[in-house]
């Protein structure tokens, strides 16, 4: 058996031990890293400025008037392509760690990248869908900095030339939190490999690397600071994840790590042109954690502001906790990093031709802007807009059942009401249920025409949703037909009538609520067939008839 040993590293964070730099455990490799005890000592001292996590929300709003955020964020797109950046080792979320990587994912002598072109793909297919102006010739650089989980001391990013740049994203914001249309500005677009990953022990004295993820292909999204609110850079991201999703150049999962978003934050009295000194929050693993983390940096950065104390916003890197609602110092940024950038020599320039721009311009589904607002034009509220656009399966669920001929505020109100809460009750996603988007056509179809009732309408859709089936065929096996004969109904409501003598008396003594008693009454006796606007129709002019 071969052994690889590495030489002793010292650096500021880290301090590599060559006796558990290797170690098998199942026949799964692990690199181990060693914590530096001289970092823990460093931290210790540093004193952390001390501000509540629960700031007074009355005095935060009185002197947040008078101050403007500016918000930026850079996203990290992992995207689905089979095989990694530049070998074809396959990346699979959750494998065992080592079980995916080769030489070139290991950073190894003489080991050469060769690109996947569904990278390239993948990269124009979000640059037309951000609205950006493309580059025709880019190239890859080598952005060098040290880090255990990067093997080879250097990313192959790009620097200079981005393959995209010089966008924008257009949003609607919810109408509970006020609504509105955005549109933000997107900086660039580039295409670059991620990183290992570290996993660090419950004791902290150690971290095993996990090579897995090194060379999974990634894009970059780097916004204009256009954002003024944690909730408007929410919904930036969540219109992200959404795009992402649309095109199939990703699955989008923040909690997978396949959505990253690193949120810059500073804050500036109003009127002021120059920005003030940004803060980089991380650990943001949803949209309303990243909500939550910028409007409570904001508020600290105004107290001090407020307080005279701005010069102890520093550069830095803050995480999130969660649990304490806040964010801390993870590391000070004293100044620009000098990462020497300079182009890739082990791979070519990226040239595109127009015939396969344009291909790809012409195999672009609807977007989630086009979709919603074609919804709107439909004449369906915002909040029905929003609620079918954001996933494309709903979406596509929708649109298959108003083409064939479902009124649209109807299959809207469906989809929305009973659909929904059934799919959230079984924890199932719209390609999960049974019902299909014909028989939901059919269904309303059923209920207007007035074959059956929306009673017995709500019955038959919970049988299609758990065991499928046809509409027509339920009905006849049921034999759920809707009772729309006027004498047969007449004769249900005289003999329901005639064995309530008492409830009859009282109802025409006073109690007119004892309507809907009487109805319930037949609409059992018919079970629940009788058609209810002409039962309704029949009953008060018995109960009403003179005795």
């Amino acid at each position: 058996m071969a052994f690889v040993g590495l030489r002793c590293i010292r650096t500021q964070p880290f301090l590599l031990h060559p006796a558990a730099l290797f170690t098998r455990r199942r026949r799964v490799l692990y690199f181990s890293v060693k914590s530096s005890q001289s970092q823990t000592a460093t931290q210790e001292k540093q004193r952390p400025i001390a501000i509540s996590p629960h700031f007074d929300k009355q005095i935060i709003d009185k002197i947040s008037k008078d101050y403007e955020a500016i918000i930026g964020i850079e996203t990290h797109v992992q995207l689905s392509t089979l095989t990694k950046a530049f070998c074809s080792c396959p990346y699979n979320y959750g494998v065992s760690p080592n079980t995916n990587i080769c030489p070139i994912c290991m950073g190894l002598p003489g080991a050469l990248p060769v690109l996947n072109s569904k990278v390239i793909e993948f990269a124009v297919k979000l640059g037309f869908a951000l609205n950006c102006s493309l580059s025709f010739n880019s190239k890859f650089d080598r952005k060098q900095y040290f880090y255990p989980d990067l093997p080879k001391g250097y990313q192959i990013s790009q620097f200079d030339i981005p393959i995209a740049s010089g966008g924008f994203i257009d949003l609607d914001l919810p109408i509970e939190y006020g609504g509105g249309h955005r549109r933000f500005g997107i900086t660039r677009v580039h295409m670059e490999e991620d990183a290992g990953k570290l996993l660090h022990s419950e004791s902290g004295s150690y971290s095993q690397v996990d090579l897995n993820r090194a060379g999974v292909p990634l894009l970059e999204i780097v916004s204009e600071p256009d954002m003024r609110t944690g909730i408007e850079a929410a919904e930036y991201a969540a219109e992200l994840q959404r795009l992402v999703r649309y095109l199939g150049v990703g699955n989008g999962n923040m909690q997978e790590g396949s959505l990253r978003c690193d949120v810059n934050v500073s804050v500036r009295p109003i009127g002021q042109s120059q920005f003030g000194t940004k803060v980089e929050i991380k650990n943001l693993n949803s949209f309303s954690s990243m909500s939550r983390a910028i409007d409570f940096e904001i508020s600290r950065q105004v107290l001090l502001h407020s307080q005279g104390q701005s010069d102890q916003i520093v550069q830095e890197t803050r995480l999130w906790e969660e649990g304490a609602q806040k964010t801390i110092t993870m590391r000070k940024k004293e100044g620009l990093s000098d990462y020497r950038y300079f182009p890739e020599p082990d791979l070519p320039e990226v040239i595109l031709t127009k015939e396969y721009v344009d291909n790809i311009r012409d195999s672009l589904p609807e977007l989630p802007e086009m979709k919603r607002r074609r919804y709107e034009s439909m004449g369906l509220s915002m909040q029905d807009v929003l609620f079918l656009a954001n996933d494309i399966s709903v979406a596509e669920f929708f649109d298959a059942t108003i083409a064939r001929g479902a009124e649209v505020k109807l299959a809207a109100n469906w989809i929305m009401g009973d659909i929904a809460a059934y799919m959230k009750n079984e924890k199932l996603t719209i390609n999960d249920i049974k019902l299909t988007p014909e028989e939901l056509a059919e269904l309303i179809a059923s209920i207007k025409g007035g074959t059956i009732s929306g009673k017995i309408g709500k019955e038959i859709l919970f049988e299609l949703l758990a065991k499928g089936g046809t509409v027509n065929g339920l009905i006849k096996e049921k034999d759920l037909v809707q009772i729309a004969d006027p004498a047969e109904i007449e004769r249900m409501v005289e003999k329901v009538l005639a064995e309530n003598p008492n409830q009859l008396e009282q109802y025409r003594g006073g109690k007119t609520k004892l309507q809907g008693f009487f109805a319930g009454q037949v609409m059992k006796a018919s079970k629940g067939k009788a058609n209810p606007g002409l039962l309704n129709k029949i009953l008060l002019e018995k109960l009403n008839a003179k005795s």
